[in-house]
């Protein structure tokens, strides 16, 4: 297997979304979405067949490799906010699906998030925030308290959650914005800190409709942090 094996044909449907988001046909945008979404997460979550490059990474994860270090991502706009541009790989995992459980349920239905207290203790986890700002030695010591599993099955709950939302979306939903006393919700229940290498997320989301967030948060986001840990994977050749 190939790292280009792997993003070309992610990137190829994802590209077809794009175009699909621009027109009105509601049965092919929600095809095209939960495709992509397959594609970038376990499979287990759709139903797929074949690994994913989420399965890879999530596999090497759970082999014992939680804490080793990684790119945080490529995106320079985010890693000029970020607070360390290296973390553990557990965080990549932590942070992609807390903003997926914070987008589809806050900003998408204005519904409760999965993540709770009891999954904060399940998980380990000593933050409940998206990690946006943590330093370099605050990301290491959050990756070392993470339980690996309680991490995949929080995964596991949170893009299934997500499909069930896509599947359902109307050419309306789609195409509007949400009210910003949604997105002030983010901050109120602690999906993001008052630090500016935070906050700025809200600025951020709040600006979308909801087909952006699904370009973003929810499919296209994993891929800025998916393919930076894959030089890491030794599967790959």
């Amino acid at each position: 297997m190939t790292k280009e094996a792997l993003l070309t044909p992610i990137n190829e449907k994802y590209d077809e979304l794009k175009q699909a988001l621009k027109g009105t046909d509601i049965k092919k945008i929600r095809e095209l979405v939960l495709e992509v979404h397959g594609m970038v997460h376990p499979a287990e979550i759709s139903g797929r067949a074949e690994k994913t490059i989420a399965d890879y990474v999530l596999d090497h994860m759970l082999a014992g490799n939680q804490n080793v270090i990684v790119p945080r991502e490529d995106c320079e706009v985010d890693l000029h906010y970020a607070g360390t541009k290296t973390v553990p790989l557990c965080w990549q995992l932590w942070h992609t699906y807390r903003i997926e459980d914070l987008i589809s349920n806050i900003l998408m239905m204005n519904q409760d998030q999965i993540f709770n207290g009891e999954w904060k203790r399940r998980i380990g986890a000593s933050i409940t925030d998206t990690g946006n700002a943590l330093e370099f030695d605050e990301a290491a010591a959050f990756g070392k308290g993470i339980h690996a599993e309680a991490l995949r099955e929080y995964m596991i709950e949170v893009g299934k959650n997500t499909r069930g939302i896509l599947e359902n979306l109307t050419l309306e939903q789609v195409q509007s914005m949400v009210p910003e006393e949604w997105v002030m919700r983010i901050l109120e229940e602690g999906g993001v800190t008052t630090d500016f290498r935070s906050v700025w997320l809200l600025v951020f989301w709040g600006r979308l409709t909801r087909g952006g967030m699904i370009l973003t948060p929810l499919t296209g986001h994993h891929m800025m942090h998916l393919p930076p840990c894959l030089n890491y994977l030794p599967i790959l050749d």
